[in-house]
């Protein structure tokens, strides 16, 4: 089973993502180095095309990445070649090794839209800490709901390497029930006004209320649990900020 099926990045959509997101935040990518310490072994559960983890590897880290995506694998590789990562959902892959520290940026939590499934992997990833070990991660909250939309808008255009055009057009709704943010997109490569390929996705991400994880947290058996608000880490007050921030340390 592929737990981000409804999810999938394809090869146009792994093109766009790599234009638009070539360097990575610097306050975000300083927010999680924060907790890394040289010699542990730490773990980014979907890596994605390694804009997170490369750093982490120039940085001197023993860092390993785990994604379902063959696409984005294929361009982390083609940037760094020595990155060890596994291509598999983390949900059916039996880890071998335990870990230190395990980060998933890019509130990528959030794509487990499915409140089962999300607790069963963040259990999971608890397991594989060692004594003392750190989980830290994002997720997207309630204020970041998009207004809903009516019909499928261009949502973001790029130039390839190629020259090629590629557009995004997508439309927005929110399930208030599931807490849902479905934004379904339609993804195409023009040469000049030729079609030359069309991919569909269907994206979605459960967007948090306040106090919403910390009771998964909670149920999975972590005692040691604080929220930030910004990569400054202020403590969340309340759902108005645009992302959760969680560090959970297994004591």
């Amino acid at each position: 089973m592929n737990t981000l099926k409804q999810n999938d990045y394809g090869c146009l959509c792994t093109e766009m993502y790599e234009i638009l997101h070539a360097k990575v935040p610097q306050d975000e990518l300083d927010f999680y180095l924060s907790y890394a310490k040289k010699g542990e072994k730490i773990l980014e559960p979907l890596c994605g095309s390694g804009r997170f983890l490369i750093p982490f590897m120039e940085k001197g880290y023993t860092v390993s990445g785990i994604d379902a995506s063959g696409e984005m694998l294929a361009k982390l590789k083609r940037k760094a070649p020595a990155a060890h990562v596994i291509h598999a959902d983390i949900a059916a892959y039996d880890f071998q090794e335990r870990y230190d520290y395990i980060f998933i940026p890019s509130s990528s939590v959030s794509l487990f839209t499915d409140s089962s499934v999300c607790k069963t992997i963040l259990h999971k990833l608890k397991n594989l800490l060692l004594p003392k070990g750190r989980l830290v991660f994002s997720v997207d909250t309630v204020s970041e709901r998009c207004p809903d939309d009516s019909e499928y808008k261009t949502a973001a255009s790029v130039k390839t390497e190629k020259g090629f055009d590629l557009i995004l057009r997508s439309r927005n709704y929110y399930d208030e029930r599931t807490q849902t943010q479905f934004s379904p997109g339609v993804y195409e490569l023009y040469r000049g006004s030729v079609l030359l390929k069309r991919e569909c996705m269907d994206f979605q991400t459960h967007l948090y209320k306040y106090g919403e994880m910390e009771r998964i947290l909670k149920e999975i058996g972590f005692t040691a649990v604080s929220v930030y608000s910004s990569f400054s880490k202020e403590f969340a007050a309340n759902a108005r900020c645009k992302t959760f921030l969680f560090e959970c340390i297994l004591e």
